[in-house]
């Protein structure tokens, strides 16, 4: 059994799980309730419009510079969990999306160095109101911020 993968209480956390055997670890059977990936996540940063096709599907400018944005900590739920749909939500729509998991402190690094601080990756739902993100004015963070609409997705 591996315990919460606690990156932020565990430096060590990456070359002790490294050192595990996938092969032999039990099969996760579902007792109960199966929660996400990552314990005490310290930030949540996402990026938006990252692919050309999404862009020009939700007829907006491609960006020159990366949109940023950031979803609340209380918004990573397990794959099981309930999705929350926000009071006078209209537009819910979701993504899968790429989550990048940086193992330990980043700060002013040069690009060659970016990949020694990942510790993995791992794939997310991305849930949005698309109305409160895109029409109301203001951040992407109102729309995509709220409680449980990060829910981890199950693996196979």
């Amino acid at each position: 059994m591996v315990s919460d993968i606690d990156l932020a209480a565990d430096p060590d956390m990456i070359s002790r799980l490294s050192a595990i055997d996938p092969e032999r670890l039990p099969p996760v059977s579902k007792p109960g309730r199966l929660g996400p990936p990552l314990a005490r996540v310290g930030k949540f940063i996402a990026i938006g419009l990252n692919y050309r096709d999404h862009a020009v599907e939700a007829n907006l400018p491609i960006p020159s510079e990366p949109i940023v944005f950031t979803k609340a900590n209380s918004c990573i739920v397990g794959p099981d969990d309930t999705v929350l749909i926000p009071r006078g939500s209209e537009k819910t729509d979701w993504e899968v999306e790429l989550g990048v998991v940086i193992g330990k402190v980043t700060r002013y690094i040069r690009e060659a160095d970016g990949l020694d601080h990942v510790a993995g990756y791992l794939t997310v739902n991305d849930v949005s109101e698309r109305a409160f993100q895109i029409e109301r004015g203001g951040s992407w963070d109102k729309g995509k911020g709220c409680d449980t609409l990060a829910p981890s997705v199950r693996g196979s």
